[in-house]
């Protein structure tokens, strides 16, 4: 009979794990680094935000304290101010312009940029260039553009017969003069355009070449589809951009004539710091803040309509 030795069961204790893990290391370098930026959000940005909501619900004029008025600011607004309902037709025209026009411009001078001609880095450089231009000097060199007699677009348009309007004079004239402005300056988005159509991979259009497509099924069939992240990107700024226009509008018209060109920012501009209705330019500037991220959220939410990415697949 054997018997079996009964030894004494050592219980194996868990390893305690390192508290200080490399997971910790990087997530403390992380907040390091990130903190400035992350201090100057609340200090400029979320703290300013707090303030404007609760100012957007008094009656304050920088002088006195803010007065609590409920929503008198936002009803007035809609019911009791009639320079607000044609400012934001301003706003909405400018940027029903802006946008489709330079969306499909900037597609089109990005197609023509990318083919290998001679050359071609010129006319790349000479599209950006405006681009970098401060917005300052450009709206200096439109006042001369787009001036009534000696301007250089009448002069031209005299050559063949049109005797032009005077674009920033005329309330007719005021926004097509702000929009071939905002054109001009395309080349931010074809430089993107230009980089997003490099990226097309040639074996598709080598494929598609083999099967028959002509250049222009080859454009419309797989270039502007791969193109489309980019184009979404540029709307989704151009929105932004269009609806905060202040510059050229201050420089140019000052909201003229006849508040014919003024726009969302420079009324609340105007409200603030030449009435000294803070309480109102603050409910304005949230509304403002409510039309953009509305804009924005229903150009995301359609997206997957005409938007296509590489690694999607399609339901």
């Amino acid at each position: 009979m054997r018997v079996r030795s009964v030894a004494p069961m050592v219980e194996k204790r868990p390893t305690a794990k390192p508290w200080w893990t490399q997971r910790r290391r990087e997530a403390l370098w992380f907040y390091i680094m990130a903190s400035p930026w992350i201090a100057g959000f609340l200090l400029f940005m979320g703290g300013p935000l707090v303030a404007s909501l609760y100012l957007s619900f008094t009656d304050y004029d920088l002088l006195t304290p803010p007065e609590w008025v409920g929503l008198d600011n936002y009803v007035r607004m809609f019911t009791d101010d009639p320079r607000f309902w044609k400012v934001l037709r301003n706003t909405t025209v400018y940027t029903l312009l802006v946008v489709p026009i330079t969306t499909v411009l900037s597609v089109w001078l990005a197609a023509l940029l990318h083919k290998p001609l001679k050359g071609m880095r010129v006319f790349r450089t000479i599209v950006y260039v405006p681009a970098l231009v401060p917005i300052v000097a450009s709206a200096m060199l439109f006042s001369w553009v787009l001036a009534p007699d000696a301007g250089l677009l009448n002069r031209t348009l005299a050559l063949v017969g049109i005797d032009g309007p005077a674009w920033l004079l005329d309330e007719t004239w005021v926004i097509p003069g702000l929009v071939m402005m905002s054109v001009w300056g395309v080349g931010t988005g074809v430089v993107l355009l230009l980089a997003g159509m490099q990226g097309i991979p040639p074996e598709l259009l080598e494929a598609a070449t083999i099967d028959g497509a002509n250049p222009r099924q080859r454009f419309f069939q797989i270039t502007l589809p791969m193109l489309s992240p980019v184009i979404l990107f540029n709307v989704i700024m151009g929105l932004i951009g269009t609806f905060q226009v202040f510059s050229q509008v201050y420089i140019l018209t000052g909201g003229g004539p006849n508040d014919a060109s003024m726009m969302l920012v420079p009324y609340i501009f105007e409200e603030a710091f030449r009435n000294f209705r803070m309480g109102y330019a603050s409910a304005l500037s949230w509304l403002l803040f409510l039309i953009i991220m509305t804009c924005t959220a229903i150009v995301f939410k359609t997206s997957s309509r005409w938007v296509f990415y590489e690694s999607e697949v399609r339901r």
